[in-house]
């Protein structure tokens, strides 16, 4: 077997292994595969791209910063800083910089992959499409959900046109314009699209997957805001059950989980489990991401809140 057959094999066995949740052996399988690379003195980029997004799934942010940059660094100077290859991981790094809270270099990464992937395959490719829906899911992070909306929209237009109707990536587009619509105030315009994406995924990918799980959020934070809290803590429930057989008890990313239920939990008066969510929540997004990142700063309000509501004065 050659060398590019051999790498090949390899990424696609990580792959396999990510899809099913044997995340450890998937890890190990991209280390090896970054490793023979090296050894070859060939091309690194595409191996360490596809090893920082698994850093980034398990929620090991920092490391995957690490090996992005490095990869970026090394696409630069060959195929060049106008390369698809240069697009690619400047997409992996905005999506990284979205979750760990840094907006603004989040955006630039992106739009400097999407004047790179407009240039070299016009402004109706599949690849504008994924930069379109990060573009609005970063505007839905930072609540300026008017200036996504665009975005979100256009990236469902694009795959409509590219993907069937029951594709997993135009669900996943639906789902990303369905948080927008919900933000601002078309509650029964999300949760259509909502459940359309939902008979996608589950049929698709199974009803356990991650895409199901985000869809699950969703939904539940439309029973919460029209107040069906019952129905928006067995949401949440689901969610966090989902994601924690995904990604285990100790991911960052099941913070937000978290901080949903609690705020149901202290709404539906429960405040001393409400705060024992959001304590776990801070203690999982502490050691990986920067004290100013939105979903921290916002549990440890949420917390410091709750606690003042359980003091004996508070309810005089």
């Amino acid at each position: 077997m050659r060398d590019d057959d051999a790498l090949d094999a390899l990424l696609a066995a990580a792959e396999r292994c990510r899809r099913l949740g044997r995340l450890d052996e998937a890890e190990r399988t991209l280390e090896r595969a970054v490793q023979i690379t090296r050894d070859a003195g060939a091309p690194q980029d595409a191996r360490l791209d596809a090893l920082a997004d698994l850093l980034r799934i398990r929620g090991r942010y920092r490391r995957a910063d690490e090996i992005l940059r490095s990869a970026l660094t090394l696409a630069e100077e060959a195929p060049g800083p106008g390369s698809l290859t240069v697009a690619r991981i400047c997409n992996s790094l905005g999506v990284l910089h979205k979750y760990t809270g840094r907006f603004e270099e989040s955006e630039s990464f992106y739009r400097r992959a999407l004047a790179i992937v407009e240039a070299e395959l016009g402004d109706a490719h599949p690849f504008m499409a994924t930069l379109y829906h990060n573009l609005g899911g970063l505007n839905h992070a930072r609540g300026t959900h008017a200036q996504g909306e665009p975005f979100a929209r256009r990236s469902v237009e694009i795959r409509r046109r590219t993907h069937g109707p029951a594709d997993p990536a135009l669900a996943a587009d639906k789902a990303a314009l369905a948080a927008i619509v919900h933000a601002l105030g078309d509650l029964d315009k999300a949760k259509r699209l909502l459940v359309e994406a939902l008979a996608v995924f589950e049929t698709r990918l199974g009803p356990e997957d991650y895409e199901v799980a985000s869809c699950l959020n969703n939904l539940a934070s439309i029973h919460y805001s029209k107040g069906h809290l019952a129905a928006a803590e067995e949401g949440y429930r689901k969610v966090l059950t989902i994601k924690e057989k995904l990604l285990g008890p100790a991911h960052p990313e099941l913070a937000v989980a978290l901080n949903n239920l609690a705020m149901t939990l202290w709404k539906r008066g429960r405040p001393e489990v409400a705060a024992r969510a959001f304590e776990r929540a801070i203690s999982l997004l502490s050691a990986e991401v920067d004290q100013g990142q939105p979903v921290l700063l916002a549990c440890l309000r949420n917390l410091e809140t709750c606690r003042r509501s359980m003091r004996p004065e508070s309810r005089e």
